[in-house]
């Protein structure tokens, strides 16, 4: 029997789409550096991820982001307005801490190291971006990013992100991303590659 194939159309993603997005995210993430040291229990790592996911999605980037989704791929996307209001907050941060326990430590670390090293020009930033292993190579994240670099690109600003996988640097650096950095998470934590990616002309857009 054939596979089927997974729809790739993209739709605004609701705060009601919380529990498949995390179920999407968790899945996707799941042999992802950070996300795994953060979640070092395996036996509970998808379900700690999943209430992770849900929580950034409905108190940060789906309150004040741009996401968005297919039937097995989930971005967020926030815009140069939306920033300083995406940041997690005493509660959501409480909340996370909840949920990673005895890691909420280092990630609240991570996030004090992150907001002292953003870029200062105006940008677009991709918070997250992932497809279920399931549904891989049939064009989910590219039809993910390609919505987001449009927006960018007709505002004439340039897109930040940071990969913690290393692995996924080619697929970024083929959308026009370039690497400025690498740095590691405090406290012995993995590697993470800050990539930037300038704004295109449509005529730029056409050729590439």
């Amino acid at each position: 029997m054939a596979r089927m194939s997974i729809q790739n159309t993209l739709r605004t993603a609701g705060l009601d789409d919380a529990g498949q997005i995390a179920d999407v995210l968790a899945r996707a993430f799941d042999d992802d550096p950070m996300m795994t040291w953060f979640f070092p229990d395996e036996a509970s790592r998808a379900q700690g991820m999943a209430r992770y996911f849900a929580t950034i999605f409905t108190r940060q980037y789906g309150p004040y982001g741009v996401c968005e989704r297919t039937d097995a791929g989930v971005s967020f996307w926030v815009s140069p307005e939306g920033q300083d209001k995406a940041v997690p907050d005493a509660e959501t941060l409480g909340e996370l801490e909840g949920i990673l326990g005895d890691r909420a430590g280092l990630f609240r670390e991570a996030v004090a190291v992150a907001a002292g090293h953003g870029p200062k020009e105006p940008h677009w930033y991709l918070a997250v971006l992932g497809a279920d292993p399931a549904a891989r190579g049939q064009g989910h994240g590219a039809a993910l990013l390609r919505s987001g670099l449009a927006r960018a690109d007709a505002a004439g600003l340039p897109v930040y992100l940071e990969s913690s996988k290393e692995s996924n640097l080619p697929f970024y650096e083929h959308f026009g991303f370039t690497v400025l950095g690498e740095a590691r998470l405090p406290g012995g934590g993995p590697a993470v590659w800050v990539m930037r990616r300038a704004p295109r002309t449509p005529d730029a857009v056409r050729r590439g």
